[in-house]
């Protein structure tokens, strides 16, 4: 099989506990809610499984790989500083973002009236046109941690395509 395949695709996934005192940030949007995201960064779920499934689909590692969360220098940081990152280090190697498909597991608060804002912002940031993105959201019915409200996550798949 030759390297010089044109398109690749890459999957991400995130979650972090849901915890008091904390901002619940998703996709760089400030949702209001009762519950925040725990996490070394400022937690957010959404922007964390679109960095991994960029930086996967060029073979370049996952976030963790580049933002260490034992690492303080990325302590309480704007995930949105990530997703620029690997957006640059992905174009700089060839590639451009052809669509990212996404969803969001999260009981409460429901946020899909938050979806064009967070939609707008990533599109930005990433370059790309916002029909380019697809976010979605859901629930688990109240199954498991996301459904007891403990947590949330996010998954997200990207397809790249060699400039």
């Amino acid at each position: 099989m030759s390297n010089s395949v044109g398109m690749r695709v890459g999957i991400g996934y995130d979650a972090h506990p849901l915890v008091r005192e904390r901002s619940l940030i998703v996709g760089g949007v400030d949702i209001p809610s009762g519950l925040g995201s725990d996490g070394h960064s400022d937690g957010d779920a959404l922007i964390h499984s679109i960095v991994d499934a960029l930086l996967g689909a060029v073979g370049l590692g996952d976030i963790g790989s580049y933002f260490p969360s034992d690492d303080n220098q990325w302590k309480n940081v704007e995930s949105k500083l990530f997703l620029q990152h690997a957006t640059i280090k992905i174009k700089k190697i060839g590639w451009e973002i052809e669509n990212i498909d996404s969803v969001i597991l999260l009981q409460k608060p429901k946020i899909a009236h938050h979806i064009p804002s967070i939609k707008r912002g990533l599109s930005k940031i990433m370059n790309i046109k916002e029909s380019q993105l697809s976010i979605k959201a859901t629930t688990t019915d109240r199954l498991g941690y996301i459904g007891k409200q403990q947590g949330w996550a996010a998954q997200a798949v990207a397809l790249v395509r060699k400039i």
